[in-house]
């Protein structure tokens, strides 16, 4: 009994070390060097200073720039808290929250008048992070854009249309833009 309480100490022991030690590290060191830049959070460095990371979404309110989709992440888009709101279909807290938003985006929103309002600027995404929102989202948003920066609203709906990333892989997902890209793009834009 004794001694095979002996072999059952050791073996969680070194399976411990396998599983909690040896592999994280293994793995942490082969992404590391396969893909040094995702490993990092895929930071956008400008002019030397971390902007953002395009993998998680972050707040833009002002009317200069493209809005993301609501987040459910603590007090919104903070990483530390990313978790959806788990509020079903059925839930009263839900509907009122985006009936509140559509009509935000309505009232907000010149082109959203009459026609209808994509459903992920009016939904938080299931982590709360989600940087990116679909092409019809970027449409809509192009004529408040425009008018708060004095641009055309062609040249903002080309920029738009150069920052739409396709289905991965050909097949997987939707289209989507990310709005941290499309409004560093146009910040950029509107300094010519």
């Amino acid at each position: 009994m004794k001694r095979t309480s002996w072999v059952a100490i050791r073996m969680a022991f070194i399976t411990l070390l396998i599983t909690g030690v040896v592999y994280p590290l293994a793995v942490s060191g082969v992404v590391s060097f396969a893909f040094p830049r995702q490993a990092a959070g895929s930071l956008i460095v400008i002019h030397g200073r971390v902007v953002g990371s395009k993998l998680i979404g972050q707040p833009f309110v002002s009317d200069r720039y493209f809005h993301p989709r609501p987040s459910s992440a603590g007090a919104g888009y903070d990483a530390g808290a990313s978790g959806a709101s788990n509020l079903g279909p059925t839930s009263e807290a839900l509907v009122s929250a985006v009936a509140s938003r559509v009509r935000e985006v309505r009232r907000d929103e010149p082109g959203s008048k009459a026609g209808r309002v994509p459903v992920d600027l009016v939904t938080a995404s299931a982590s709360g992070l989600d940087p990116d929102i679909s092409p019809d989202s970027a449409y809509l948003q192009v004529p408040r854009v425009a008018a708060a920066r004095g641009l055309a609203a062609e040249s903002v709906r080309r920029l738009v249309a150069r920052h739409v990333a396709g289905r991965q892989l050909g097949f997987i997902g939707e289209p989507r833009v990310n709005v941290l890209e499309l409004n560093l793009a146009l910040d950029a834009l509107s300094s010519q």
